[in-house]
């Protein structure tokens, strides 16, 4: 009787929504928040530019390897670049494209409209009637719905996620396709926009959750050339891809060929851009970007060294202290390792003083928290978990303890003894002991010898308060093997961040992604206030409600002391051979490498 009480119910609120939806009309594009910045008769994106020179070659350098061309899925290491926030949805387009110089807004691509009602309870896309998979054949509705329930059952857990909060999805007439969702949800429409689309035709259901290296069929601008394991893969433009013309795709995909090299060594990889084996360099350390850049390609104009400023948050770079562990689950003892990274040192001695220290996770942007005293809209949406809060961080008063650079700082030594001691533990014998007489002891897990200098740094200040903190590096397969299975003490992550936070956040510290393998909650996060603040960033309907939100769970998060902030780069820095240019636009994301191309 239950049961059917619930169908009941069920069927009369998709009823009353359905009604509710009547007055919903088509549009040409979606924002996560406000309108489109662009009229429905743009040509192409700012950042974009429509007479780029097509054809050439650009090589991509990367460290590590791959033993698959699956990027949906948790099994395996899958390669670059086939759908790739940075080298862009090269084999596989989705639903809808995004502009990167707005914070989430999605213009048409797959799908030429999108439809949905205010409460945002549905979606309905509609699909181009032009739209072709690489081997020619239409994208129908029927692609889109084995998609979704496909990627949901056996893909990436992030897309289980989107699948459960679906009621029902339908093909609604020949080109679209509806998504009834469980209860409102602003973002939802976005994300499934974001969805790639498999072809029923020629995908392998029942083994897609197993890694291949088998070429699969696409929808993008690029199919697969040649594949080699673990070192190199060559995509060769689709000469008949069908949306060339689109707005949204006016100045991108410019190369004929993209070959994406693979590195276990940094240092081969630079020399490999130093001879022109790779064409682009994304400088990532500060020091080496200012002494390493004087070789003679550089000195007589061959390569140019570009600086890019964005409009984006820092995101969070730092050490993540697993949880999971016995030796982090206490908040105080997590506080005191936190505030024992000596950046005023590492910031001089390694970096040339180059970078800033990390104070928020959307540092440098309107949604960090840092500095700014709780507003009484934020302090309203904290009211539900007291304590979740530190004083300090409410008042916007806290930032990392800060020493004076020289390494021997007694002061920002002592803070980090009180506070250990105040966590309930006490030297001995030149050893940090708890209460249970167990030595404070725990191993940093670092991907090959990525982040061994800044764990040095950490391990040696730990040293001298006598906490062990071995270093281990294992290649990037075990180190990707253990991380999927939270098989650490602490990593080094980078969360990177965007000015429109969301579902992602769900995968990073929802309480729900903490005991699913291959989810980017490595911290081990089950927090009723971060997943109340998730929500309420989830539902927010203007911008100041965004804000508030956002900061809000900016505050919890730095108050959970999940993760030791380290620093962030003030720009982009990349370097490039002359022959490769790009659009004097920069967009509010930086630069954006699909859009680049080749001298003629």
């Amino acid at each position: 009787m239950r049961c059917l009480l619930r169908a009941t119910l069920l069927a009369l609120a998709l009823v009353f929504q359905s009604i509710s939806n009547a007055g919903a009309q088509p549009s040409y594009a979606i924002a996560m928040h406000g309108d489109p910045a662009l009229p429905e008769d743009f040509t192409h994106f700012p950042y974009a530019n429509p007479d780029a020179p097509q054809g050439g070659r650009i090589d991509y350098g990367v460290p590590g390897t791959f033993d698959s061309v699956n990027p949906f899925i948790v099994e395996g290491t899958a390669a670059r670049g086939i759908v790739d926030l940075q080298y862009g949805y090269n084999v596989y387009d989705s639903l809808m494209q995004r502009s990167y110089d707005e914070p989430f807004t999605l213009y048409p691509l797959i799908a030429k409209s999108v439809e949905t009602d205010d409460a945002r309870s549905y979606v309905e896309f509609t699909l181009d009637e032009r739209a072709r998979f690489s081997d020619g054949t239409p994208v129908t509705p029927e692609d889109v719905l084995f998609t979704v329930k496909l990627l949901g059952d056996k893909g990436y857990p992030r897309y289980g996620v989107t699948l459960k909060k679906i009621a029902r999805m339908e093909q609604v007439g020949e080109h679209g396709v509806r998504f009834t969702f469980k209860q409102p949800d602003r973002e939802l429409p976005l994300i499934l926009g974001l969805m790639p689309v498999l072809p029923k035709h020629a995908t392998d259901a029942d083994n897609f959750d197993k890694s291949t290296l088998k070429p699969m069929i696409g929808s993008g601008p690029y199919v697969y050339g040649s594949i080699r394991p673990g070192e190199a893969i060559v995509l060769k433009r689709n000469p008949n891809y069908w949306a060339k013309d689109l707005p949204s795709k006016v100045g991108f995909d410019n190369f004929d060929e993209i070959r994406i090299d693979y590195f276990r060594d940094e240092n081969a990889m630079f020399q490999a851009f130093r001879k022109g084996l790779v064409n682009i360099r994304i400088e990532g350390d500060p020091l080496k970007w200012k002494e390493d850049y004087g070789f003679p390609a550089v000195k007589d104009g061959r390569i140019a060294r570009d600086t890019f400023e964005t409009g984006l948050p820092s995101g969070m770079l730092g050490f993540v202290m697993n949880t999971r562990r016995e030796v982090f689950k206490n908040l105080k003892v997590r506080a005191a390792l936190a505030g024992l990274f000596d950046f005023g040192w590492a910031n001089r001695n390694l970096f040339a003083g180059a970078y800033e220290r990390t104070k928020s996770y959307f540092d440098g942007s309107v949604l960090a928290s840092s500095g700014i005293p709780a507003s009484p809209a934020e302090r309203a949406l904290l009211k539900p978990y007291p304590g979740a809060v530190t004083p300090q961080i409410m008042e916007g008063k806290w930032s990392p303890p800060a020493s004076d650079g020289s390494g021997h700082d007694r002061a920002f030594l002592r803070k980090g003894y009180d506070a250990l001691t105040a966590a309930g533990y006490r030297l001995e014998d030149q050893r940090m002991v708890g209460p249970d007489g167990r030595p404070l002891a725990f191993e940093i897990l670092l991907n090959g010898n990525a982040g061994d200098q800044i764990a040095m740094v950490w391990q040696r200040t730990l040293a001298k308060l006598g906490v062990a903190a071995s270093i281990r590096s294992v290649d990037t397969a075990q180190y990707q093997q253990r991380i999927s299975t939270y098989d650490f003490d602490v990593i080094v992550q980078n969360y990177p961040s965007s000015l429109s936070p969301g579902t992602e956040q769900i995968g990073r510290w929802g309480s729900t992604s903490r005991d699913l393998d291959g989810t980017y909650n490595f911290a081990g996060v089950a927090d009723p206030a971060v997943d109340g603040l998730i929500s309420d960033l989830l539902g927010a309907r203007t911008q100041d409600q965004f804000v508030t939100a956002v900061r809000a769970f900016d505050r919890v998060l730095l108050s959970g002391f999940y993760v030791v902030p380290l620093y962030h780069p003030p720009a982009q820095w990349v370097a490039r051979w002359k022959d490769y240019e790009h659009p004097e636009k920069t967009s509010l994301y930086g630069y954006q490498f699909p859009t680049w191309w080749k001298r003629p």
